[in-house]
């Protein structure tokens, strides 16, 4: 969707129609479910987000002059009945955007769109000097179990090494990608969402926001991991393996993001949706949030009334687990 201001452009919202609910990490499967059981269509949708990407972050893309938070609440109610307009027209069900920022999430909270939370598991750089002092934080049981972990790759001999995505050659890209799509394959069934094309893409157009953690054994590729680097973000996003190797996972896409956070001071490291493993390696519970627009009214108050109770339930669940956290009181 374009945004003009009289003649001129001034931003840009993405727009998404769909026919399945792939990609999104804001799981509606029982909604479109609960529509086909009433014989009602929930496909096509609209959905507002960055494709196959659970991070918070904008959704509506201003030119400077107009992105304080007054010009944003000016543009809401225009923007809102504009996707309504388009929703008649296109015969859509409804509209999802998706992790928006805190900004966005506390303006859009002052509309009748309908908020859903959920929570993800984000670490924290408290200024570590190092990897034992992020350690020293964390009460003895959890930090000795950490060590095991890490001692049991040492032992094995594995060793991992950062690969920058400027030095990463089409070769290595390549073995990354076969493993990608053999750890989907074996998860799901089916193969990774992502085309080589897009991996080739992102490696010629980007490579200075990328990094690997290769992990190497007598001399062989045994699994990789890739991430991408914000302005203060680590984001960890895609893995694979040649084969299970026990605690590989955990090293090469937790601890050593860690280091890499510590030695390069950065100050968070948002490792994916999903695992409630993470918090006893050191990965805060936080809330997400997505805003939902639905055209028919009896399932728009149904929707409604259960988020209601999912909040009440994600609230608990992050209290709870915030208690489980490996730190010192």
């Amino acid at each position: 969707m374009l945004i003009f201001d009289e003649q001129q452009l001034i931003g840009l919202m993405p727009l998404y129609l769909k026919t399945n609910s792939y990609g999104e990490y804001v799981f509606d499967f029982q909604w479109a479910n609960a529509y086909h059981q009433s014989g009602i269509e929930y496909f096509p949708k609209l959905v507002t987000s960055i494709p196959f990407t659970p991070c918070t972050g904008p959704r509506i893309c201003l030119k400077r002059p107009f992105q304080d938070s007054i010009m944003l609440q000016k543009l809401l109610p225009l923007i809102i009945r504009q996707i309504q307009a388009i929703a008649q027209t296109q015969k859509v069900s409804s509209w999802h955007l998706l992790f928006p920022d805190v900004m966005l999430d506390n303006q859009l909270a002052e509309t009748d769109l309908l908020r859903r939370t959920g929570v993800q598991y984000h670490w924290f750089n408290r200024s570590y000097e190092s990897f034992d002092d992020f350690l020293s934080q964390c009460k003895s049981k959890k930090r000795k179990n950490i060590r095991r972990e890490r001692r049991i790759i040492e032992q094995a001999e594995v060793n991992l090494e950062f690969v920058e995505g400027s030095d990463a050659s089409g070769k290595l890209w390549m073995q990354f990608f076969k493993f990608y799509q053999r750890t989907y394959l074996k998860r799901s069934g089916n193969f990774g969402y992502l085309n080589w094309a897009f991996f080739e893409y992102i490696a010629n157009a980007m490579p200075e926001q990328l990094m690997f953690v290769v992990a190497n054994f007598e001399g062989k590729i045994i699994g990789m991991s890739l991430f991408f680097k914000g302005t203060d973000t680590l984001y960890g996003r895609y893995w694979g393996a040649a084969a299970e190797y026990e605690f590989l996972h955990f090293e090469a896409c937790y601890y050593q993001a860690i280091e890499y956070c510590i030695r390069h001071k950065i100050g968070h490291f948002d490792a994916g949706a999903q695992g409630e493993h993470k918090i006893q390696r050191g990965f805060e519970p936080i809330e997400t949030c997505s805003f939902h627009w639905i055209e028919h009214p009896q399932f728009r108050q149904a929707i409604q009334n259960f988020l209601e109770q999912e909040k009440k339930q994600v609230d608990s669940a992050i209290d709870e687990l915030a208690l489980r956290l490996p730190f010192k009181s």
